[in-house]
């Protein structure tokens, strides 16, 4: 077992690594890479020395395996050490965890700033857009080439086309938290497809190509769902 190696304090990790034993994770890893620079063979370093310290980061590299040595370290401490020895170690273990529930507490904090300011009302706009099409399409179908009916269309989509305007300047207004990066994604392709709907059915409105109205109905159609599964999201996210 390589703890075998460590027979004396002299020749303990920690000391190997020039850290104390209640160093972070981080800690550890730093002072193991600052030390193979100045000593890795191909920098002029001695072999031997580096062979301790990729040894000793081998122990104190992960969780398990420094946990072990530190198990088999406190055993051959007088009790007072020892007792020394936990407590430093509960004490970083506690300033750890209240570091993690702080970084949490500001990512959901983060996270619904974002979805109040952003997401919720781009989701409005959305809805301004997509909610009448359906209406505004089937007075367009009575008779396409009237020019009053052609008239109203266009009003939408241009109306539509200012809406998205708005919609492009908030969402850019703010990074999208790390911790929704699929959610903001998915919002991404959405407003995609309402933009490229637009630009389809406006060239419709240009030609009567009925292949531009087609896909454009259909791009809204596909973005419809995409936005109805993002509010499902949304509500899981604020619980």
């Amino acid at each position: 077992m390589l703890f075998g190696v460590f027979a004396t304090m002299a020749d303990d990790p920690y000391t190997i690594l020039g850290i104390d034993s209640t160093a972070s994770a981080a800690e550890i890893k730093s002072a193991y890479r600052q030390l193979v620079k100045k000593h890795h063979p191909d920098a002029g370093g001695d072999e031997k020395i580096i062979v301790e310290i990729n040894a000793a980061w081998e122990v104190l590299g992960t969780y398990d395996s420094r946990q072990a040595y530190d198990d088999m370290r406190c055993s051959s401490l007088d009790p007072v050490e020892e007792s020394k020895q936990r407590e430093a170690r509960n004490a970083q273990a506690s300033v750890v965890a209240k570091a993690a529930q702080g970084q949490a507490a500001a990512e959901k904090d983060a996270l619904l700033k974002w979805l109040k300011e952003i997401y919720n009302p781009i989701n409005r706009l959305l809805g301004q857009i997509i909610n009448p099409f359906s209406s505004e399409l089937k007075n367009l179908s009575a008779d396409p080439y009237d020019d009053s009916l052609m008239e109203s269309f266009c009003l939408y989509i241009a109306k539509s086309q200012k809406l998205m305007n708005k919609i492009d300047q908030l969402y850019r207004s703010m990074p999208t938290p790390r911790s929704v990066h699929g959610f903001g994604l998915s919002l991404y392709h959405c407003l995609s497809q309402v933009q490229d709907a637009l630009n389809e059915l406006e060239r419709y409105t240009m030609g009567y190509v009925d292949n531009y109205l087609h896909d454009g109905r259909e791009m809204l159609r596909e973005a419809k769902q995409r936005r109805l599964r993002l509010q499902e999201e949304q509500r899981r996210l604020e619980v």
